[in-house]
Protein backbone atom coordinates (compact mmCIF):
# COMPACT_ATOMS: atom_id res chain seq x y z
CA UNK A 1 0.00 0.00 0.00
CA UNK A 2 1.14 3.51 -0.55
CA UNK A 3 1.17 5.77 2.47
CA UNK A 4 -0.13 9.29 0.78
CA UNK A 5 -0.12 10.69 4.84
CA UNK A 6 1.56 13.94 4.20
CA UNK A 7 1.69 13.78 0.21
CA UNK A 8 1.23 16.70 -1.75
CA UNK A 9 -0.22 17.13 -5.19
CA UNK A 10 -1.42 19.60 -7.99
CA UNK A 11 -3.46 19.12 -11.40
CA UNK A 12 -1.11 18.64 -14.28
CA UNK A 13 -3.41 20.90 -16.40
CA UNK A 14 -2.03 23.96 -16.67
CA UNK A 15 -5.42 25.98 -16.10
CA UNK A 16 -5.62 24.52 -12.91
CA UNK A 17 -2.16 26.32 -11.58
CA UNK A 18 -2.12 27.24 -7.97
CA UNK A 19 -4.29 24.46 -6.59
CA UNK A 20 -2.55 22.28 -3.89
CA UNK A 21 -3.83 19.36 -2.56
CA UNK A 22 -2.57 17.80 0.76
CA UNK A 23 -3.20 14.32 1.54
CA UNK A 24 -3.87 12.34 5.10
CA UNK A 25 -3.72 8.52 5.60
CA UNK A 26 -4.01 6.38 8.36
CA UNK A 27 -4.31 2.65 7.27
CA UNK A 28 -6.65 2.49 4.29
CA UNK A 29 -8.29 5.90 5.32
CA UNK A 30 -7.69 8.62 3.77
CA UNK A 31 -8.63 12.03 3.97
CA UNK A 32 -7.48 15.60 2.37
CA UNK A 33 -7.74 19.32 1.59
CA UNK A 34 -7.36 21.73 -1.11
CA UNK A 35 -7.13 25.54 -2.04
CA UNK A 36 -6.36 27.11 -5.25
CA UNK A 37 -7.41 28.04 -8.59
CA UNK A 38 -11.04 28.39 -8.26
CA UNK A 39 -11.58 26.56 -5.37
CA UNK A 40 -11.83 29.03 -2.05
CA UNK A 41 -12.05 25.09 -0.29
CA UNK A 42 -12.20 21.80 -0.93
CA UNK A 43 -12.04 18.45 1.18
CA UNK A 44 -12.11 14.56 0.27
CA UNK A 45 -12.33 11.47 2.43
CA UNK A 46 -12.39 7.80 1.45
CA UNK A 47 -9.92 4.87 1.01
CA UNK A 48 -6.86 3.62 -0.16
CA UNK A 49 -6.52 0.04 -1.46
CA UNK A 50 -3.63 -2.37 -1.01
CA UNK A 51 -2.87 -1.62 -4.19
CA UNK A 52 -2.81 2.51 -4.24
CA UNK A 53 -5.70 3.13 -5.60
CA UNK A 54 -7.97 5.52 -4.52
CA UNK A 55 -12.16 6.12 -3.72
CA UNK A 56 -13.74 8.97 -2.40
CA UNK A 57 -16.07 11.42 -1.57
CA UNK A 58 -15.46 15.02 -2.62
CA UNK A 59 -16.84 18.71 -2.21
CA UNK A 60 -15.52 22.01 -3.46
CA UNK A 61 -16.42 25.61 -2.67
CA UNK A 62 -15.89 27.26 -5.77
CA UNK A 63 -14.79 31.50 -6.16
CA UNK A 64 -18.07 32.12 -7.09
CA UNK A 65 -19.89 30.91 -4.12
CA UNK A 66 -21.17 27.63 -5.38
CA UNK A 67 -21.11 24.13 -4.11
CA UNK A 68 -19.83 21.25 -6.33
CA UNK A 69 -19.60 17.83 -5.13
CA UNK A 70 -18.89 14.32 -6.07
CA UNK A 71 -17.32 10.75 -6.27
CA UNK A 72 -13.31 10.02 -7.85
CA UNK A 73 -11.39 6.95 -8.24
CA UNK A 74 -7.81 7.46 -8.71
CA UNK A 75 -5.38 4.98 -9.81
CA UNK A 76 -1.78 5.38 -8.72
CA UNK A 77 1.27 5.85 -11.94
CA UNK A 78 4.50 5.41 -10.17
CA UNK A 79 7.77 8.34 -11.35
CA UNK A 80 11.07 7.18 -11.79
CA UNK A 81 12.19 9.93 -8.99
CA UNK A 82 10.09 8.26 -6.76
CA UNK A 83 6.90 10.51 -6.86
CA UNK A 84 3.67 9.50 -7.88
CA UNK A 85 0.96 11.05 -9.98
CA UNK A 86 -2.62 9.88 -9.71
CA UNK A 87 -5.13 9.89 -13.09
CA UNK A 88 -8.74 10.37 -11.98
CA UNK A 89 -11.73 9.30 -13.08
CA UNK A 90 -13.97 11.75 -11.80
CA UNK A 91 -18.47 12.37 -11.43
CA UNK A 92 -20.26 15.65 -10.44
CA UNK A 93 -23.87 15.30 -8.80
CA UNK A 94 -26.33 18.07 -8.99
CA UNK A 95 -26.41 20.92 -10.81
CA UNK A 96 -22.94 20.31 -11.84
CA UNK A 97 -23.49 16.98 -13.00
CA UNK A 98 -20.69 15.46 -15.43
CA UNK A 99 -18.05 12.93 -15.56
CA UNK A 100 -14.35 13.00 -16.52
CA UNK A 101 -10.76 11.96 -16.13
CA UNK A 102 -8.09 14.13 -15.13
CA UNK A 103 -4.51 14.28 -13.63
CA UNK A 104 -2.67 15.19 -10.39
CA UNK A 105 0.91 14.96 -10.41
CA UNK A 106 2.80 14.73 -6.82
CA UNK A 107 4.63 17.72 -5.62
CA UNK A 108 8.49 16.70 -4.56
Amino acid sequence: MIDYDGRRFRPAEAAESGRVAIYRQDGDLLWGEFTGGRARRGSLAGRCAPDGSLDFAYCIVLDSGEVISGHCRSTPEFRSDGGVDLREEWERFGAHASTGVSYLTEIR
